[in-house]
């Protein structure tokens, strides 16, 4: 799998944990009272308080583990040595080479459909003269 796959890749999980965080301290988190003139909020009886308490913490460390290697990733991307003109320069090089290469297969693609069309004839005049030498009953 290349970089940029993986980066993608990270980013897709990186949000999956996030999506999941959110949604989880969402449903989980006791209820507040927002102002004295509401009234008290009934309690949230949770059978495993502890596990609430822990689930955040662990949570956050999966996004924090997700976002470093994440990071690590982006550090192991090649740099851009000499910048914008360097890159154009070598896409240029590149064009360059690729046009050469496209020219060089379009002369051989000639030089093959000759040789090809000169196989054909020799076929067709070794056909008939295969068929000229059966004398006919």
């Amino acid at each position: 799998m290349d970089i940029i796959s993986q980066l993608q890749e990270q980013v897709n999980t990186i949000a999956a944990l996030a999506f999941n965080t959110f949604g989880t301290l969402q449903r989980d988190a006791p209820p507040v009272r927002l102002s004295p003139n509401y009234p008290e909020p009934p309690a949230n009886p949770t059978e495993d308080a502890a596990n609430f308490a822990e689930q955040p913490k662990l949570m956050s460390a999966a996004l924090v583990k997700a976002a470093k290697q994440f990071d690590a990733l982006v550090a192991a991307l090649p740099s851009s040595e000499g910048g914008e003109e360097a890159q154009l320069r070598r896409i240029a090089e590149l064009q360059a080479e690729n046009d050469a290469v496209g020219q060089e297969l379009q002369r051989q693609l000639e030089a093959a459909e000759k040789e090809l069309k000169q196989v054909q004839e020799l076929f067709s005049q070794a056909a008939d003269n295969c068929l000229n030498l059966k004398k006919p009953d």
